[in-house]
């Protein structure tokens, strides 16, 4: 090696070594400034909402998920039958129990967790991504965002996410419903793909949106409650209790908008599960002709109430749910920020 190659690689070798001791430096008296810069990079900013709210929303229905089941199997039970015995909670979650095992209550799971990272990746992104435009805006004019206008960025992002969702949501309720058929007539899908693509294959692709009309309205008036909400009690909470800590202050709100979310959507929730566990009967036609029908099949042989039949179920399946994505997606917001 000659002397001048040598000399270049010394002076490269202390190059590197200077910058990264004056790196090491930047990162001990300006951490913030020395955050990985991809994270500010604005590709990764506009998808940041998306990417936190999906995570946020996985997490949240891993922890819940054997509730959402039990609240399913609520909801069919009695289908068409206005008098009759009242099931109940632990009455349905003892009988899933007893026919197989635990981990029963875990059916559908997979189609629970890709759900989350189609719709609610899209609805939590989405109204970040309202909010942040309408923050910017009321900035410039020197106003507050309004209810109002958390209320049509909820409405939007809501509805928005569930015509991308639905095909996953439909395979979950068709998941969660097949035990309650026969044994000889249960699809026994292994996975949510499986679901998906037997679906497709045996109904038509259009059937990956049967219910999608119900689905959009229940998602509607869910981020009605839960997004608008959250958002207008944190502000609320820090006007009018300024001493509550952050955490406080996302707990308490979480808790108000969970309890919206739950009484806005529980009855098209309820339409929605209706709609997409029906098949053809023996002459060839499906229960429910769509939403209006079979709000009204319901109504005439049922009873209004029946819309609300399990809301506590629903409420210890919704409130939950949206107090951990909620409060997740806003820690990832703050740690990514």
């Amino acid at each position: 090696m000659s002397g001048s190659t040598a000399n270049r690689i010394k002076e490269s070798a202390r190059s590197a070594a200077t910058k990264v001791e004056e790196a090491a430096q930047e990162a001990v008296h300006n951490p913030v400034q020395a955050k990985n810069d991809i994270l500010h990079l604005p590709i990764t900013q506009a998808a940041l909402p998306f990417v936190n709210g999906g995570l946020a929303g996985m997490f949240a229905t891993a922890c819940i998920q054997p509730i959402d089941m039990v609240k399913v199997r609520l909801q069919l039970a009695g289908e068409g039958i206005k008098a009759g015995p009242r099931p109940s909670a632990l009455g349905i979650t003892r009988d899933i129990i007893a026919q197989g095992k635990v981990l029963d209550l875990y059916t559908g799971l997979s189609a629970g967790l890709l759900r989350q990272a189609v719709y609610t990746t899209a609805r939590l992104g989405f109204f970040d991504t309202f909010q942040t435009t309408l923050q910017a805006r009321a900035e410039k004019n020197g106003t507050k965002i309004g209810f109002a206008e958390r209320g049509a960025a909820g409405l939007a992002a809501g509805g928005l996410a569930a015509v991308v969702g639905n095909p996953a949501d439909l395979a979950l309720i068709r998941m969660q419903s097949d035990g309650l058929k026969p044994k000889e007539a249960r699809a026994n899908y292994r996975s949510v793909f499986d679901a998906l693509t037997r679906i497709a294959k045996n109904e038509g692709i259009a059937a990956l949106w049967a219910g999608a009309y119900p689905t959009v309205i229940r998602a509607m008036a869910l981020n009605f409650g839960q997004l608008t909400f959250f958002a207008e009690s944190k502000a609320q909470l820090k006007t009018h209790a300024p001493n509550l800590s952050e955490s406080a202050n996302r707990f308490g709100a979480s808790a108000i908008a969970g309890f919206f979310a739950s009484f806005f959507s529980l009855p098209f929730d309820f339409i929605k599960t209706r709609l997409q566990k029906q098949h053809k009967g023996p002459d060839g036609k499906l229960p429910y002709s769509g939403f209006l029908d079979c709000a009204r099949k319901v109504v005439r042989d049922e009873g209004p109430l029946r819309f609300y039949r399990g809301f506590g179920t629903y409420y210890v399946r919704i409130a939950p749910h949206a107090m951990i994505t909620l409060i997740v997606a806003d820690y990832l917001k703050l740690i990514t920020s």
